[in-house]
């Protein structure tokens, strides 16, 4: 029995030791980038100048030999002496840079060269929504865990049949082992692993609730933003004018539509109008469901007469446009600070709307999202002396003088506020 043992722990052994290696291979792989963002990243960037100077391309840079180390490690030093060491110090405004002797080792400094020398951009996924998202990660720990799952269950039938057998040739006699079905362990760890996996796939459900990426539903008229804002070149703000000046965007009434299609009654332009799923659509028909809600006769070119004395044509009603874009009710977001202060482009949110044949909502619009695009988008702030940027933020004085002091290269929307709950929630 004794020699079976040994097997197993053998077994056993090598797998924890594969897992551990992993591990840690792992983690010294991220040494370096975990060492240039506890150390650099406050003031310096990889692609592009920052507070201090880029440091992607530094071999062609800096002297061959230990240069870089006695830098990192005391710069104040090291430009008593060095001409070099005199000319980058000077270029930044003589900033002394921070004496890392006392914590960073020959190998560290090593490490996040390396990190420097191999890194690139990230590129993005993007779904067919447009908005980039993860790589699967979650279904690839799915399948982890399932394997995980598997590998102990066989390891125990192992261990059970390696048993069975160092008893029967010991001679010992044991009770017939009970089914795995009616074993307590097989049956607390299968609840356990129901509960993990039904709790994972509840709060996802819950986080994407209201949610409604891709949604596209079909208007009473056919409108094709394609030939609008595409082919004509028709202004978003010409039809949805309260984007620039209030919360709203606004739906455009039926007299906006009227003002071109009181001469434009067919259609003829170069593009074939398809709906989603395929199908052809006459786009004169849906000029002529635009007259009927407009109570507008065609051929006499008039509106309707007001016979009831209500200030409408007879027959005219209101176009009930389906809302693409929804918002929870206690999500505050206003088009005019996007739109004519922070100067977004409409494309911003919505997609190329000027390709789109039919609307659908292009961004998932989740809180989420919208915190890393205020995390990233920079703000244009208003510069006195050349008089350019957008003068809203010219109260802003310090984070001017931070930037002509280079300590900083931008300011984000997340500096000024814009990740605080109150500008969303209230």
């Amino acid at each position: 029995m004794s020699r079976y043992r040994k097997i197993f722990n053998r077994i056993f052994t090598s797998i924890f030791l594969v897992v551990l290696l992993s591990i840690n291979v792992q983690s010294f792989a991220q040494d370096g980038q975990a060492l240039f963002k506890a150390n650099c990243a406050s003031c310096h960037k990889v692609e592009k100048d920052f507070t201090g100077p880029a440091l992607q391309g530094w071999k062609d840079r800096v002297p061959e030999g230990d240069w870089i180390y006695k830098w990192v490690s005391n710069s104040a030093v090291l430009k008593e002496t060095d001409a070099y060491a005199k000319e980058i110090s000077a270029k930044w405004n003589n900033v002394v840079m921070t004496a890392f002797g006392s914590q960073l080792k020959k190998e560290d400094v090593d490490a996040i060269m390396k990190y420097v020398d191999d890194w690139a951009p990230p590129t993005p996924v993007v779904t067919p929504g447009g908005e980039p998202e993860g790589s699967g990660d979650s279904l690839l720990f799915g399948i982890l865990t399932l394997v995980l799952a598997l590998i102990a269950f066989i390891l125990l039938q192992v261990n059970s049949n390696l048993r069975k057998l160092s008893d029967e040739k010991e001679g010992v006699l044991r009770t017939e082992p009970v089914p795995f079905y009616r074993y307590k362990t097989y049956l607390m760890v299968g609840i356990l692993v129901l509960f993990a996996v039904g709790g994972f796939y509840s709060i996802n459900g819950a986080v994407g609730l209201g949610r409604q990426q891709n949604y596209q539903p079909e208007q009473p008229i056919f409108y094709s933003h394609q030939v609008h804002a595409g082919t004509n070149q028709i202004s978003c703000l010409y039809c949805h004018g309260g984007a620039q000046d209030s919360k709203q965007a606004s739906i455009p009434s039926v007299n906006v539509c009227m003002n071109c299609h009181k001469a434009i009654d067919k259609y003829e332009g170069p593009d074939v109008l398809v709906r989603e799923n395929g199908t052809a659509v006459d786009g004169t028909a849906e000029i002529q469901k635009l007259y009927s809600y407009a109570g507008w006769n065609a051929n006499t070119k008039t509106y309707n007469p007001d016979n009831n004395k209500d200030g409408i044509p007879d027959g005219a009603k209101p176009i009930e446009w389906v809302k693409v874009h929804n918002l929870p009710d206690h999500v505050y977001f206003n088009h005019s600070q996007h739109i004519k202060v922070g100067k977004q482009d409409c494309q911003t949110c919505h997609g190329n709307i000027q390709d789109m044949p039919e609307v659908y909502q292009f961004s998932s619009l989740s809180m989420g999202w919208c915190i890393n695009c205020h995390r990233d988008t920079k703000v244009d702030f208003y510069d006195k002396e050349n008089k350019t940027g957008n003068k809203f933020y010219s109260i802003y004085e310090k984070f001017h003088k931070d930037l002509k002091d280079h300590k900083m290269d931008s300011v984000t929307v997340e500096a000024i506020g814009g990740t605080e709950c109150q500008k969303c929630h209230y």
